[in-house]
């Protein structure tokens, strides 16, 4: 879906090239949104529980804030701490505006709230973002920290917008319907979220391939050299904040639709600006469909792993941690570079070192996880007893033979898994090798 990644035109003297491209209609594309639409309809559909539901809506929005977050980060190299202003008063402004349209007070219906949050996030991004965007780099990010935490403390300072600590509360079904929807059932709230999903996901893919977006990107790459050709940087910057923020606050009004309650902790304190920080990095900010990727992990990540451990924000830091140095584009990155792979037919080559690496890590990880679960234990649930399930065995934080046993375990992985990754980074640097020979080779002809 990256549109940086397609193929430029062959010259004349070279091999014949397959190309996905065809007048006047890109195939390749055409395909990939219809099996984007095609997952968002059948989804709830095949994860037809309750909790499945909550999870896919809340990833619906958490995709859209994410690509949204991307314009800045991805687009602009715009590092924001504070992006969570603008989905955060995004969703209070829409939830004050389903209470007064339900009150009669305006006419707004359900289906339009989200365009209400994204019209706040637009006007508060370009409140705060003529300041913000003045700078860029390390300056930019320390302003946006200095805004949201400014945001953050105003939530105390107003409950009468913002609720307290209590937050606002508002019912949804109100009015008349829509196409016989009253988006009471959850279920017609995913496809209303759904549905904002798939346009603002191609809107904001549209404007990549604008010429404000090819701008953001040479803003992002060379700012001087913009400068010298007669481009005011700061504008540009401002522009795509602008738009961001639109974006933003269009998923914060889903939120406050599908929870029916916005309170500040969880809307734009700094923990929520981090989070979009975090998986749009480890989704992959340089490829467009690497924040959906982060999205979903989003939600997988605070839903789903944090009701199995209480110990899923040290897991999710040391993911962190581990893509900072092994993997800086993302899990996005990862998998182009093996559709590289794929395309000249070298994939299979590595996949016995994939398996290798994954074995072992498994290995490696269930050791430290036993012992970061009795650290856990040890120091919050020790008053249920000294001993845990974990994995269908019994450990007990007390007995050396545990604490052995899984450090054990954990440095047999870690040896194991340093080996394995030495043959591989030697079979990856062979078959890197043999790419660019074959490509060499190729332009030679």
């Amino acid at each position: 879906m990256n549109h940086e990644t397609m193929p430029h035109a062959a010259p004349a003297s070279s091999a014949p090239v397959r190309y996905y491209r065809f007048k006047p209609w890109n195939i390749g594309r055409v395909v990939v949104w219809s099996v984007f639409a095609l997952l968002l309809i059948i989804a709830p559909l095949v994860f037809t529980s309750s909790l499945a539901l909550t999870m896919l809506s809340q990833m619906g929005y958490a995709i859209i804030i994410c690509l949204s977050y991307n314009i800045l980060l991805g687009q602009g190299g715009m590092l924001s701490f504070g992006h969570a202003v603008y989905t955060g008063l995004g969703s209070f402004i829409a939830i004050h505006a389903m209470n007064r349209a339900a009150d009669g007070g305006v006419p707004i219906p359900v289906w339009l709230i989200p365009l209400v949050g994204g019209l706040a996030g637009m006007f508060f991004a370009a409140l705060l973002g003529w300041v913000t965007t003045k700078k860029s780099g390390t300056t930019f990010a320390m302003i946006t920290l200095g805004v949201g935490e400014l945001v953050a403390a105003m939530a105390l300072m107003f409950p009468g917008f913002f609720g307290g600590e209590g937050g606002i509360t508002t019912d949804r079904v109100y009015g008349t319907t829509f196409l016989g929807f009253d988006f009471g059932p959850s279920i017609q709230v995913y496809y209303l979220i759904a549905v904002y999903c798939f346009i603002c996901t191609a809107l904001m893919f549209a404007f990549t391939a604008t010429p404000l977006g090819r701008m953001l990107n040479a803003v992002r790459d060379n700012p001087e050299r913009v400068a010298f050709v007669g481009y005011n940087t700061q504008r540009v910057r401002y522009m795509g904040f602008i738009i961001a923020g639109f974006f933003a606050g269009i998923g914060g009004g889903l939120a406050a639709i599908n929870f029916e309650i916005v309170t500040a902790m969880d809307s734009v304190s700094i923990i929520r600006s981090g989070t979009y920080l975090l998986f749009t990095f480890l989704g992959g900010a340089t490829f467009f469909f690497g924040p959906i990727i982060g999205g979903v992990l989003m939600v997988v990540a605070t839903v789903f792993l944090s009701e199995i451990t209480k110990a899923w924000m040290l897991y999710l830091g040391l993911i962190f941690l581990f893509m900072v140095m092994y993997a800086p584009g993302g899990i996005a990155s990862l998998i182009m570079m093996n559709l590289r792979l794929a395309k000249y037919g070298k994939l299979g080559r590595i996949v016995g070192a994939y398996l290798a690496l994954a074995g072992t890590a498994v290995v490696m990880v269930v050791g430290l996880a036993a012992m970061v679960e009795m650290l856990y234990h040890l120091q919050l649930n020790i008053g249920l007893g000294s001993e845990l399930r974990f994995m269908g065995s019994t450990l007990n934080v007390h007995s050396v033979e545990s604490w052995l046993g899984a450090g054990l375990i954990f440095l047999t992985g870690l040896g194991l898994f340093e080996l394995v990754r030495r043959e591989y980074v030697r079979q990856w640097g062979q078959i890197q090798e043999e790419i660019e020979h074959d490509i060499q080779r190729a332009e030679g002809i």
